[in-house]
């Protein structure tokens, strides 16, 4: 594994797609992508309030990398659609578009702070969130709509940056 960074004991890794590794890490986040929304889902809105298909993406490509993340952010919404029929093959564009977002910010934003940060975490988010709204509007046409996640979905949004950090201090070492 080649090390992008190890600032302040924090190790994060920059996958490449020619190693094993880089599957069996993807598979471990797609598990978790994949229970996490079951789980989610016994509540009433609880995909569209905790927005979980995200969070594992979030983690894959901040710990990982862009190929952990990657793989990370298409294989789970695809996998949930097909085994759980959640979510609906018609969310699967904005889905997946949010979710490559995801993962392709927290992979620049791990490379560019060097070290698992908050704000850092943050700018992840955020960033997928404005780009992802309009490419939202953009595909279902409806501004209202586009805006669900961040209507709806905020106490989701939350536990990506504060569960995702504290998540990533916690392996910071691995």
């Amino acid at each position: 594994m080649d090390t992008t960074a190890n600032l302040y004991s924090a190790k994060l890794y920059s996958l490449k797609y020619k190693e094993v590794t880089t599957y069996l890490f993807s598979l471990l986040f797609i598990a978790g992508n994949v229970a996490l929304p079951q789980l989610c889902h016994l509540l009433p809105g609880g995909g569209l309030m905790w927005l979980p298909i995200y969070f594992f993406t979030l983690i894959a490509a901040y710990k990982c990398g862009l190929s952990v993340g990657l793989l990370t952010a298409v294989a789970s919404p695809l996998a949930n659609s097909l085994l759980f029929g959640m979510p609906p093959a018609a969310a699967l564009p904005v889905i997946l578009t949010k979710s490559v977002l995801l993962a392709v910010g927290a992979a620049c934003a791990a490379r560019l702070s060097g070290k698992v940060s908050f704000w850092a975490i943050a700018a992840a988010i955020a960033a997928c969130q404005l780009v992802g709204t309009l490419a939202e509007w953009a595909i279902v046409a409806d501004f209202f709509r586009a805006l669900q996640d961040l209507q709806v979905g905020y106490p989701g949004l939350l536990v990506q940056l504060f569960g995702g950090y504290a998540l990533l201090k916690a392996l910071a070492k691995l």
